[in-house]
């Protein structure tokens, strides 16, 4: 079943209507021609989902389809914590490759994070157009694994604001490569409940500096292994953000 958002201003629960409107309103009626009577999956972006059926197309001022709803349910589809994904900024088009499988993943937000080792640097005028392609890839991610919020990928921050966000999370992880506890690894893990809120902090090519380690760690960051060999950046992410939900979902 074919999945969107729509803002919830736009959920008529006393009236039992939907309204689409924006782009999506092209896409369901000239790309998959979709016709009255036929159904779909809305989410509101606030962790409800609605099983709705079309039931008109109007144009008053402003293109838009009427949805009927059928049932209304919690989504199901978000992680029981919230992960936040402060990622070192890499090179070419790895972000966005993160972007998209942290989203399917089930990651709450991503905060792109400028350190010592980042290759790349982005002035105001470009991060303004790179923020909006993220945003869009994480809005595409979240509609294809039918999740019930659109992660937010936030504006780029040094390190020392990234640890200032991440300040008031129940708890912050580091991976780092010279820490090999893997028994203290497991145990760390294993505190993470539902309902907590989660950073996880990922170097850049070439991994944190031994200072921002310590920066870090001075902010209650604790340091993590992810096992015996070294990953990517792209890489290190998706593989954390596997295990936890796993953990946390089983």
């Amino acid at each position: 079943m074919n999945q969107f958002f729509v803002r919830p201003e736009d959920v008529r629960k006393d009236e039992g209507i939907i309204y689409i409107f924006g782009n999506d309103v092209n896409h369901i009626s000239n790309v998959l021609r979709m016709k009255n009577g036929e159904e779909l999956l809305l989410s509101d972006g606030e962790g409800n989902d609605y099983h709705c059926r079309i039931s008109a197309f109007e144009e008053n001022g402003e293109k838009c389809v009427v949805c009927e709803i059928i049932d209304t349910t919690t989504s199901r589809s978000e992680s029981p914590a919230k992960f936040y994904l402060f990622q070192g900024l890499p090179k070419a088009d790895k972000f966005e490759h993160i972007i998209q499988k942290s989203v399917e993943l089930g990651v709450y937000e991503v905060i792109p994070v400028e350190t010592s080792r980042c290759i790349v640097k982005y002035d105001a005028k470009k991060q303004k157009s790179k923020a909006e392609r993220w945003q869009k890839i994480a809005e595409s991610a979240a509609k294809q694994s039918h999740r019930g919020v659109i992660p937010e990928v936030k504006a780029v921050m040094k390190l020392s604001a990234a640890l200032e966000y991440a300040k008031d999370l129940d708890m912050i992880l580091i991976p780092y490569e010279n820490y090999k506890d893997i028994a203290a690894t497991k145990a760390t893990i294993a505190k993470i409940m539902p309902g907590m809120s989660v950073g996880i902090f990922i170097g850049p090519e070439g991994g944190f500096e031994q200072a921002e380690v310590e920066t870090a760690i001075e902010a209650s960051a604790i340091p993590i292994s992810l096992g015996n060999r070294i990953l990517r950046t792209e890489t290190a992410p998706l593989m954390l953000l596997s295990v936890l939900t796993f953990q946390l979902e089983n």
